[in-house]
């Protein structure tokens, strides 16, 4: 074999960084190291992987091709590594999941998977869709959970669960009560709502469609329970997910607004890299989420 891991994991590196000094911090390697290791292995094929400009890096056609590839066969190493050391334990995981689900789904899955293996790492990140999107894409998580409507090239998406979102105020708020909104009343309103962006905003723009120039929105806020507080507070009325409001609506510290002619339906959906590696943890942690309640 003409290169090794190790320069693999330079390349790597160096695309994701675009500077050979932090990719060598974050190898802990010298800069010295990880320049002659990044040198020799595009020396060994006789082929530049990077355009250079000063100290910035960044990845030519050729080294476009090459990082998913080499992404994966690394993936693979590691995986190989932590089933010769941990004796089949699933290991690591890097899961991405936005707001709703990282609130009120996730932490559920994760219990389970870390039961199950009691010495496995898993790392939750949670942000909006897009955040999310671009991270999976950048092989800087596993794999995503997210509630938004994307269509990408090199992400493959995979339904998970049906989902709906709810509009609601306060039970004190002049619509609680009311049997029916029309489009006259949703335009009417004073609206919070989730920050552009999030899959929410996105669900609540297409139910919306042909409303959205005449809406009020006082507040985009990017967080939930925020939006909950404002609502409950007098601020206004929203539109979240019914995962997020379900113990709210029982409290009756907010009240569902009905509003039948609009479609306020959605999925969630796992995504992944193309080109990632499924090992068996993400395989195991796939599973679980389907099997949740």
């Amino acid at each position: 074999m003409r290169y090794s891991l190790r320069q693999l994991e330079v390349f790597l590196a160096c695309a994701h960084y675009e500077n050979v000094s932090r990719a060598a911090v974050s190898l802990n390697m010298s800069q010295s190291a990880a320049s002659t290791a990044l040198k020799e292995f595009e020396q060994q094929f006789e082929l530049r992987l990077f355009e250079r400009t000063g100290k910035r890096l960044r990845l030519n056609e050729l080294g476009r091709q090459l990082w998913p590839r080499a992404e994966e066969l690394l993936e693979r190493a590691r995986e190989l590594e932590r089933t010769l050391a941990a004796h089949q334990d699933l290991g690591r995981l890097k899961i991405g999941a936005t707001l709703t689900i990282g609130n009120y789904l996730a932490a559920g899955v994760m219990a389970l998977y870390m039961e199950e293996q009691p010495g496995a790492r898993v790392e939750l990140e949670v942000a909006n869709t897009a955040a999310i999107a671009e991270r999976v894409l950048n092989f800087e998580l596993d794999l995503g959970l997210i509630e938004g409507e994307l269509n990408h090239p090199d992400l493959e998406m995979i339904p998970w669960r049906d989902d709906e979102l709810v509009v609601f105020c306060a039970p004190q708020h002049a619509l609680a009560g009311r049997k029916r909104l029309s489009d006259k009343d949703l335009c009417g309103a004073t609206w919070i709502v989730r920050e552009p962006g999030s899959g929410t905003r996105q669900t609540f723009e297409r139910a919306l469609a042909g409303l959205l120039p005449q809406l009020h929105i006082r507040l985009e806020l990017q967080h939930t329970e925020a939006i909950k507080r404002a609502v409950e507070a007098g601020l206004g009325i929203s539109c979240l997910s019914r995962v997020s409001l379900s113990d709210a609506l029982k409290r009756g510290s907010l009240v569902e607004l009905p509003v039948p002619q609009r479609d306020f339906s959605r999925e969630f959906y796992f995504a992944l890299h193309r080109q990632k590696y499924r090992s068996a943890g993400i395989e195991r942690w796939l599973e679980l989420c389907r099997q949740a309640p």
